[in-house]
């Protein structure tokens, strides 16, 4: 008998509420040991022997691939989760990137961020299109859509935005340039998993979203991305092209990629969606703490998303001139103490040598994201970071405020 786990097994949402209500604790990620170092992230994982009997079922059916049961029954739960109604998986979120660029058939230039991951130029590169460079917003560090217009030329076919931190882009005024300019909108939405705004989950935005899974992110596969299409005929489109661009045994219509996720990875996915709302609370109730602890601290500035539903995927702070110490100070000091946060993102996109000969690229014309660049630090931040740990971070960083880095790490 098949030990295949039905979707009904699946922590059921109350009436009216898209989310799976929040399962009662259970013992997951072990903790950290005090000597351990403390990282900016630590992925989400659930109790070994919740998984067993997923790879108990794949074994028995032997499927591993090709749209198998685990994997329809993930996309279902993951796009009624996320309150949309198209979604595509992927076997990560750069493959996602790669494949809606194709599926909007992109030519020629696209407007973005140099404030990202490299993952979001590099797909232009691999679809043969020219990034054009366009400064962020000083407070959302989100492409600035006063600054995009002037960017535009003849050869512009997209702007590419980035939900940074899993901030909501200015979504209503990029649509409407992009809509006087008959130009695509693709959202890179790799930081917004279960963000939304007023009308609804932020992944509705733009001709097509995509999200990542990946191991770092605040819901994980281990490996894995997704495209959220605006209709069913672009779903199935997209479908087709990760499968090598398939439609039926016989016949090939594009020119597609090997894009499919795993069995293994989708059972995963089901099993993390019955995790995931604690995941977010404990997200929430770490990031409120930093917010008390670090909000009246001088030379510090602390980027906080204004989304009607955040999903608090990172900490990130700026380390302002009148800080004691510079950020890279800062910096070394933490990492002295264990504490290995991280400069995202630094250095720009646009200063690597396959982007720095563009003339968008010119860090007089993104000075904004230069500073941005140069001042920010992501504290760590994960379900099970635990208090005492989280204490001494905003201690060290408080203490260094006042005193310099040598008392603060005595203080610590």
């Amino acid at each position: 008998m098949s030990t295949t786990i039905p979707l009904q097994t699946l922590v059921a949402a109350p009436a009216g509420s898209p989310h799976p209500q929040v399962p009662p604790p259970v013992e997951a990620t072990p903790a950290l040991q005090a000597s351990e170092p403390v990282y900016v992230t630590r992925p989400s994982l659930p109790p070994l022997e919740e998984f067993l009997p997923y790879l108990e079922g794949i074994w028995e059916q032997g499927i591993l691939t090709n749209n198998g049961p685990y994997h329809r029954q993930f996309e279902a739960r993951l796009a009624e989760y996320l309150g949309v109604q198209h979604l595509s998986l992927f076997a990560n979120g750069t493959l996602a990137l790669l494949t809606a660029l194709q599926a909007l058939r992109i030519t020629g230039e696209v407007i973005t961020t140099p404030y990202s991951f490299v993952a979001t130029s590099h797909a232009l590169l691999w679809n043969r299109l020219e990034p054009v460079f366009v400064d962020v917003d000083p407070v959302t560090l989100n492409l600035d859509p006063a600054r995009i217009e002037a960017a535009i030329t003849p050869r512009t076919t997209a702007i590419l935005p980035v939900h940074c931190y899993g901030r909501p882009c200015a979504v209503e005024e990029i649509q409407a340039i992009a809509d006087r300019h008959g130009l695509k909108v693709l959202y890179d939405a790799a930081h917004a998993f279960g963000v939304e705004d007023a009308g609804g989950s932020i992944l509705r935005h733009g001709d097509l979203s995509i999200l990542s899974l990946h191991a770092t992110k605040v819901f994980n596969t281990f490996e894995g991305g997704a495209i959220i299409s605006p209709d069913a005929e672009t779903k199935r489109h997209i479908d087709n092209l990760k499968n090598f661009g398939f439609v039926n045994e016989t016949t090939v219509v594009a020119p597609g990629i090997n894009g499919k996720m795993s069995e293994v990875n989708a059972a995963f996915g089901l099993l993390q969606l019955q995790h995931i709302d604690r995941a977010l609370e404990a997200r929430k109730r770490l990031a409120a703490r930093y917010v008390d602890g670090l909000a009246g601290v001088r030379g510090i500035t602390l980027v906080q998303s204004d989304a009607a539903r955040r999903n608090h995927a990172y900490f990130p702070i700026l380390v302002g001139a009148d800080f004691p110490l510079s950020r890279e100070a800062l910096y070394a000091m933490l990492k002295s103490a264990g504490i290995h946060a991280r400069r995202y993102f630094y250095p720009l996109i646009s200063s690597f040598p396959m982007y720095r000969h563009l003339a968008s690229a010119d860090p007089a014309h993104l000075p904004c994201a230069t500073a941005a660049s140069e001042s920010v630090i992501c504290l760590p931040l994960y379900p099970d970071l635990p208090t005492p740990v989280q204490d001494r971070i905003i201690e060290l960083v408080a203490t260094a405020a006042m005193c310099g880095a040598g008392d603060a790490r005595d203080a610590a």
